[in-house]
């Protein structure tokens, strides 16, 4: 007689083969449905709405801001987000699409599964149909990189094609050219710290606009310069506060009110000798991250320097990049610390609020766009979409091919062994302009079809679904293009979390830890 032993402490859960294939299989295709209606130029948006104290709302259409925000329990669940989180960081954009993708491969591979294919021959047409997806992108990718003209073109083409699923649609053109005007100046660097986003309520979209040059959304202190010419700056993070009495874990007993003047006295003088060997350090301009009290911005202003308090930590990290200074703390070595420079710093206006602008850095790549906007929740979808565009074209420049989006060209270019896992590949492709088409309101089974033909008769074809006329157009004519870099993220990060899901056939939950009553 055999006894059943259990090793799993009390509380564990075990889900074996089919069930744990079940539950992959639903929780990777619950969340593919749940990005899906926000693909595409006619996807909506979500609404994510915080149960922490502030109750904070978000509005996106942005697949890994949607998924981020979500906590799912369900394991599979979790890869594709993963998936989505991975997409944004490398490329930017696609991030909806990679999970649509997996989560129509999984679709597909629980058909076959079901039709007792076992999952590894499924994984191995899936990669060899993923090879062949690969070399076809790679075959209809074209690179103008030589011509800067034609480059150019080509990247307001990919801005546009990026944002014209985001809120900034409706001004496509002028995001498009901002983003290009700023990627530009990087010279093929990816480093996106240069460009700097500001956001300001107030206007409208319309009115944002690119400043060459850096904006640091702080006020020039009372009484000092509001205009420096060949600036040097000191960038620092240091405590500039006097009136306080600070002697840390010491009780000081006194008997006269003369004593804690004398106290105070010492403090004020131990200041003034900080102010002066920032001072002497021969420069105009000091921005700190803290707060400068009353006394040292009084002796910051008799010298004719102009002192910037709390700057905030992304501001000051972003100004010693650009100006090619470091942040300083301690300021007996004059020699030792780096500063800043530029040609012009002056205060500014932006709608209702002043600002102070930095010209002419030592990082001539440095700019910075401004957003308006009617609310922050507008600014802040603005900001996502601007910053999708600006991650994909980044990329673009370094991997500068271009693909048209040749749709749904897959069923039509699986050569050899046209084994049924292959033929679930292709279907789960053409998933993607199918959902596009069924957010649009359009008739998809009608257009995918005559797309179908459309590829199968002429392997060079450029045609693609026009959401706007709601029937075929010519990609190129129509100037869709995306980044090639892009698409062949989507392809292979798809494929891969589809392969890792299919390979499981057993779910454990550990026991949760029990707590030891005291």
């Amino acid at each position: 007689m055999t006894t059943h032993t259990n090793v799993l402490q009390a509380g564990a859960t075990e889900e074996k083969g089919e069930t744990a294939r079940m539950a992959a299989f639903v929780g990777a295709m619950a969340i593919a449905d749940l990005v899906k209606t926000t693909l595409g130029p006619k996807g909506m948006d979500k609404i994510l709405q915080s149960m922490g104290r502030g109750q904070e709302v978000v509005v996106t259409n942005d697949g890994a801001t949607i998924l981020k925000s979500l906590y799912v329990d369900n394991p599979a669940a979790k890869v594709l987000v993963d998936i989505s989180k991975t997409q944004d960081a490398e490329v930017g954009d696609g991030t909806t699409s990679v999970v649509v993708l997996a989560g129509e491969l999984l679709r597909e591979a629980e058909k076959l599964v079901s039709q007792n294919i076992h999952p590894m021959t499924i994984i191995s047409g899936y990669r060899e149909a993923c090879e062949l997806a690969y070399a076809q992108l790679e075959k209809v990718s074209v690179n103008n990189s030589a011509d800067k003209e034609r480059f150019r073109q080509d990247l307001l083409n990919i801005a546009r094609t990026t944002l014209s699923s985001k809120i900034l649609t409706h001004d496509k053109d002028h995001f498009a050219e901002l983003a290009v005007d700023a990627v530009l100046r990087l010279k093929g660097s990816t480093n996106l710290e240069a460009i700097q986003i500001i956001k300001k309520p107030g206007g409208t979209l319309k009115e944002s606009f690119l400043d060459e040059g850096f904006i640091l959304d702080k006020r020039i202190g009372v009484g000092q310069p509001k205009r420096l010419e060949n600036a040097s700056i000191l960038v620092a993070n240091t405590a500039m506060d006097t009136d306080k009495v600070k002697i840390y874990g010491a009780r000081v007993r006194v008997d006269s009110m003369q004593k804690v003047a004398d106290i105070e006295k010492a403090e004020r003088d131990k200041m003034r000798g900080k102010v002066n060997a920032i001072i002497d350090h021969g420069i105009n301009c000091f921005v700190n991250r803290q707060l400068i009290y009353n006394f040292p911005e009084e002796i910051f202003a008799d010298a004719g320097i102009m002192a910037i308090e709390h700057a905030d930590f992304d501001g000051i990290e972003r100004l010693a990049l650009v100006t090619g200074g470091e942040i300083a703390s301690t300021f007996e070595n004059p020699g030792a610390v780096k500063l800043g420079r530029c040609k012009l710093i002056e205060e500014i206006m932006i709608g209702e609020d002043r600002l102070i602008h930095f010209s002419g850095t030592a990082m001539g790549e440095a700019c910075t766009i401004v957003l308006r906007g009617a609310s922050t929740h507008v600014l802040d979808e603005a900001e996502r979409s601007l910053h999708d565009a600006l991650c994909v074209l980044s990329q673009t420049v370094q991997d500068s091919r271009v693909m048209a989006r040749a749709v749904g060209e897959g069923a039509a270019r699986t050569p050899g062994k046209r084994s049924l896992a292959m033929e679930a590949f292709c279907t789960a492709l053409r998933a993607i302009p199918t959902t596009i088409c069924d957010n649009a309101g359009l008739d998809s089974a009608d257009l995918i079809s005559q797309l179908r033909a459309s590829h199968a008769h002429d392997a060079a074809s450029r045609q693609g679904v026009d959401v706007l006329t709601g029937g075929m157009g010519d990609m190129s004519k129509l100037g869709i293009f995306e980044s090639f870099k892009v698409k062949a993220q989507v392809l292979l990060s798809a494929t891969e979390a589809a392969e890792m899901i299919l390979r499981v056939d057993d779910i454990i939950k550990c026991a949760p830890r029990q707590r030891s009553e005291q």
